[in-house]
């Protein structure tokens, strides 16, 4: 009211048209800020939703990225047996093995050895660091189910010198989700023409 009177009293020419001009300019000017400030939330909530729809196809694209297949699986098993041997980490190693796992080579004069899987694993656990370093090529590695089997061309050294090259074939079995070497036999001979060179292990 002391708006009316005040326009009334000081603009007297102007009197209810420029009052009412007035109002309807202030009220598009708050309709222009109410729009404006509209489409800044609108911009604001549709960025961050970009953010998190980019977050999550990051997180499915790593998930995916880092899932081993169960080929992937076994080979993370006989790796680890090579490099507990060659750290000479009894403890590893026998994680590998199976309860009843049976451990056997085939000598030179093609005779069947049988090993004791623990005494084969206190001897390799007796011996210096890096003495026992048997470098391996993933020839061939097949899973059924529970059931996988891999054969791995192989050269050892021993403190660093050659000593023999061969082929060791591995059956494993998963217990529990968790895959163990059941049975693991090999061949070795000094000749190695057929044994492609494997990656120094480190």
């Amino acid at each position: 009211m002391e708006f009316g009177v005040l326009c009334w009293v000081y603009l007297p020419k102007q009197g209810l048209p420029f009052l009412l001009s007035f109002v309807i300019a202030l009220k598009d000017i708050v309709c222009g800020l109410t729009s404006d400030f509209f489409n800044f939330i609108t911009s604001l909530y549709l960025l961050q939703m970009k953010k998190i729809v980019f977050l999550i196809i990051l997180h499915i694209w790593t998930q995916a990225s880092n899932a081993q297949t169960p080929e992937d699986s076994v080979k993370a098993v006989i790796n680890k047996l090579f490099t507990a041997m060659k750290s000479s980490d009894a403890k590893s190693l026998a994680e590998c093995f199976a309860d009843s796992a049976i451990l056997q080579t085939i000598t030179r004069t093609g005779k069947i050895r049988n090993e004791v899987v623990k005494e084969f694993i206190s001897q390799i656990g007796s011996l210096p660091k890096d003495s026992a370093d048997e470098r391996i090529v993933f020839d061939m590695v097949k899973v059924d189910d529970a059931l996988a089997i891999a054969w791995t061309p192989y050269q050892f050294y021993f403190a660093g010198k050659f000593s023999h090259c061969g082929v060791n074939s591995f059956q494993l079995v998963r217990f529990n989700g968790v895959w163990k070497i059941q049975y693991l036999i090999d061949t070795r001979r000094k000749v190695c023409a057929s044994i492609p060179v494997p990656a120094q292990r480190n």
